[in-house]
């Protein structure tokens, strides 16, 4: 193998070995603590612009099969992890993760000290990087990594949305506009099998050609970047406040919340893994979650504001959910759809059906 060096802003260099293509790659860079998923990240289109760590020491183990994709393609930036299994096993098995990262252009690099690298992004916070197989000094490196694009300010939503409308379960009882902001597969299957019709829209869809489809809800979906980058998604559902009622997740909850006049920020180095534990203001029942997010709405902004906070991470108290007090509107800002990750907000959709009917 190739050797590789990943590259942090702040001067940190660790060198490992290409396993992925043969380029060099730049991006914020991230990690994520669940132990399986991998397919599921690389094709969730939050990740849009991010190199992603694994902290989970073997991936690939399992390969890559045909079911458990959340999109058409793989998003990811790029992909760091500390060993890569060679001769994966299972069942499903279609292809070996190498592979699968050749064919989808994913730079990617093996042999790093995933765990001391976690731990520099704790301390920092997420900063930007790059992948490379280039010679150049380390001082030259370190001036490529801090030119790498990096995620604030960025409207990446309009990457990663469909162009087209697309319809599911046609004849299904309740009819749902999906608006795509880079929205998992998982979100519409969660909704077909609560017997919705799935109309996924683009998220420039103006509000007169979401309500000319007459839906009986809206879901927001989640996606990746800055929400404040993404505004006239906002903008949109400001408009469709109290006309149908409304479902956000992940960023959807971040711009529902500022759409009814809340304020997003940046996480220091976010939150992303399958055992984030959330809990209910209403039961004081603690959930665990699946999350992937670096913004948040700030608590303060929600006081004046017809918002009740609903749900908080337990870990570092930050807003995790919200309804609206006058119109049917509410949003959490983790996955309750999961893939990867525990199913226990499934129920969110119940509640998103109860308020259609």
């Amino acid at each position: 193998m190739k050797k590789a060096k990943l590259v942090l802003e702040e001067g940190s260099i660790f060198t490992g070995e290409l396993f992925g293509a043969e380029k060099e790659s730049a991006g914020e860079i991230v990690f994520n603590t669940s132990m399986t998923g991998y397919q599921e990240i690389l094709t969730d289109p939050s990740y849009k612009g991010e190199i992603v760590c694994m902290t989970y020491p073997l991936i690939g183990n399992y390969g890559i099969n045909e079911d458990d994709f959340e999109s058409f393609k793989s998003h990811v930036n790029g992909f760091i992890v500390k060993e890569f299994a060679e001769e994966p096993e299972n069942w499903r098995l279609k292809k070996k993760l190498e592979r699968y990262l050749k064919e989808n252009g994913i730079t990617a690099i093996n042999g790093i000290d995933t765990r001391a690298l976690t731990k520099i992004l704790r301390r920092e916070g997420t900063m930007r990087g790059i992948i490379t197989t280039d010679n150049s000094s380390d001082k030259e490196l370190i001036e490529k990594a801090k030119k790498a694009p990096g995620l604030s300010g960025r409207d990446l939503v309009s990457q990663v949305s469909r162009k087209e409308v697309e319809k599911y379960g046609a004849g299904n009882k309740y009819r749902v506009v999906l608006v795509d902001c880079g929205a998992k597969d998982n979100i519409k299957n969660s909704l077909l099998a609560r017997n919705c019709e799935v109309i996924m829209v683009p998220a420039s869809t103006s509000v007169k050609k979401i309500l000319d489809y007459s839906p009986d809800g809206v879901m927001v979906s989640n996606g990746p970047g800055d929400p404040e980058a993404a505004d006239y998604v906002a903008e949109t559902i400001a408009e469709l406040l109290g006309e149908v009622p409304i479902f956000g997740i992940c960023l959807g909850h971040q711009l529902l919340g500022r759409a009814c006049g809340a304020e997003t920020y940046k996480l220091k180095f976010g939150h992303r893994g399958a055992n984030h534990p959330v809990k209910d203001l209403s039961t004081n029942r603690v959930y665990i979650t699946s999350q992937n997010h670096g913004f948040a709405i700030k608590e303060e902004s929600l006081a004046e504001l017809d918002l009740e906070l609903t749900h908080i991470n337990v870990n570092d108290q930050t807003v995790e959910g919200f309804r609206h007090q006058k119109y049917p509107a509410f949003s959490v800002q983790y996955h309750p759809e999961a893939s990867p990750g525990p199913e226990d907000s499934h129920y969110l959709f119940d509640q998103f059906v109860e308020l259609m009917r």
